[in-house]
């Protein structure tokens, strides 16, 4: 019997974890979690069926006190609880580095520091974030890693990537592991900042350390209540409001998707693997889907057709692109996405159907970015598809 703490999971892809891990067999599941109001709503409690499979314990990974409750030797600890979402944290610094930075902080004093605690494993769930921009390729210069795009080439309404040495227009490759790490938004800088943080601590106390990068989960369960994180809950909020989608920038941007199911699997993988190396590991489909695209896609699902509004506004610490070169992960986890994206957003639109209604809270959420000078107009015309 393996014994497993997951930090946040309560959450989306805890909640899924601990269900296929006891589905599995063999686990004795500890689960910590705050139940923040932003995912859960205001009056959350944890899921009856969550609690029958794990022992749920509410508290802040930031607060001594919660980590005081936790008792025992774990084989691994999942470490899911994080403030997440790009936007958001480029005005709410404060919030997102003390749960990030500090909640990480204190999860390593606990390993080290508890009486009659050991803790043999630990896995950080990390994010495509860390990349930034991610790789790109030059036709001229091979392959290059561009910084941020500049305020006043948007502004103009030239959202493209430029090769950083020569200027020219660069395409999108697949980013792998050894990518350069150059986060350009706040959130995307926490978690770079746990990486270390956790490989250092592994390297000192020969604790096994493994941080997967995933990129955009998404799936049945996913919170419809944040209008902050998670294209495809904000898409979906939206058009069963019948309310028009707001596809920023040129509409061109991309995303790569990956099924909850696909997530869970790259996870259990990891906790299950006793020969893994300290790495960090890509968990992605491999594939570019555009945010058009996307959008499009639900609404083939729901049968609903909305505007799509292509509003030529950009968010700061916004990227791109970023999809996922996953060779290593194949190679070295046995991970494979077998999800694509249409079946899974066919499973997605089926469980979203059976939530009710859902109050859509997103133009408050654009409203708090414009206040924080965040959003900007740039000097394109928008355009609108559907109808």
């Amino acid at each position: 019997m393996k014994n497993i703490l997951i930090t946040g999971g309560a959450g989306f892809i805890g909640t899924n974890l601990v269900r296929r891990l006891s589905q599995i067999g063999g686990y004795t599941i500890t689960v910590l979690d705050n139940l923040s109001p932003q995912v859960h709503g205001p009056d959350a409690k944890f899921d009856e069926n969550l609690k029958s499979i794990s022992c749920c314990i509410r508290g802040d990974i930031t607060e001594v006190e919660s980590w005081g409750k936790i008792a025992g030797e774990y084989d691994a600890v999942v470490h899911l609880a994080a403030e997440t979402g790009t936007g958001q944290s480029m005005y709410e610094i404060s919030r997102y580095t003390h749960t990030n930075l500090t909640g990480t902080a204190m999860l390593l004093d606990f390993c080290r520091n508890s009486p009659g605690h050991r803790v043999r494993k630990i896995i950080l769930a990390s994010s495509r974030a860390v990349y930034g921009e991610g790789k790109y390729l030059c036709s001229l210069c091979g392959y290059v890693y561009p910084g941020p795009r500049t305020s006043e080439a948007m502004g103009t309404g030239d959202f493209a990537m430029h090769c950083p040495q020569c200027g020219a227009n660069a395409d999108p490759a697949a980013t792998d592991e050894d990518s350069l790490v150059k986060p350009v938004s706040i959130y995307g800088i926490t978690k770079a900042t746990q990486e270390q943080m956790v490989f250092l601590f592994g390297q000192s106390t020969g604790s096994k350390i493994i941080a997967l990068r995933f990129q955009n989960v998404f799936g049945p369960g996913q919170s419809l209540m944040n209008p902050y994180t998670g294209i495809l809950s904000i898409f979906s909020t939206r058009i069963l409001n019948w309310k028009w989608v707001n596809v920023f920038e040129d509409g061109k941007e991309s995303r790569d998707f990956v099924f909850i199911d696909d997530a869970v699997e790259a996870l259990r993988l990891v906790i299950e693997a006793d020969d893994l190396p300290h790495d960090c590991y890509n968990v992605g489909s491999g594939n570019q889907i555009t945010v058009i695209e996307a959008a499009q896609a639900l609404m083939a699902e729901f049968g609903i057709s909305v505007p799509c509004v292509i509003t030529g506004e950009y968010r700061i610490g916004d990227i791109k692109h970023n999809f996922a070169d996953t060779t290593r992960s194949r190679q070295e986890l046995g991970y494979r996405a077998r999800c694509d994206f249409l079946e899974g957003v066919r499973r997605f639109a089926e469980w979203v159907r059976g939530q009710g209604r859902i109050v859509d809270r997103y133009e408050e959420s654009l409203e708090e970015l414009r206040s924080a000078r965040l959003m900007k107009a740039s000097g394109v015309a928008f355009s609108v598809e559907g109808k």
